[in-house]
């Protein structure tokens, strides 16, 4: 599958997920952090590529540029049948933030999901 995909100024990007297969992107306008698990935040910048692993969560995707869309596209593999994307629940978020960069905080995630209902 491919997508071009357009962040708004300022947007936060979606949630934390991960991809069934691998997913191979190039910056087409502006620039967004990007932070997969276990990897320090970083910025790709117009004209920059990257990429992520399949099964790998990928907890930002976020426009750095206020003052303008920032604009990707992307190249996803997926197994037929396979949803090609899965967003964490608020439960995964933290039992997964042992394997996160030591700088992140997960509460800013966390508010922004429902709560997990108790059994």
């Amino acid at each position: 599958m491919v997508q071009v995909v357009e962040l708004p100024p300022g947007d936060p990007g979606p949630e934390p997920h991960r991809h069934s297969g691998p997913l191979f992107g190039y910056m087409l306008e502006g620039e967004m952090l990007f932070e997969l698990e276990g990897g320090k935040p970083y910025a790709i910048k117009a004209g920059e590529g990257f990429w992520e692993p399949a099964d790998v969560v990928h907890y930002r995707a976020s426009n750095l540029r206020d003052d303008i869309t920032s604009r990707f596209v992307v190249f996803m593999l997926c197994a037929p049948g396979v949803p090609m994307t899965t967003f964490l629940d608020a439960a995964e978020i933290a039992e997964r933030s042992q394997f996160r960069y030591p700088n992140v905080e997960i509460e800013e995630y966390s508010r922004r999901m429902p709560p997990v209902p108790s059994s």
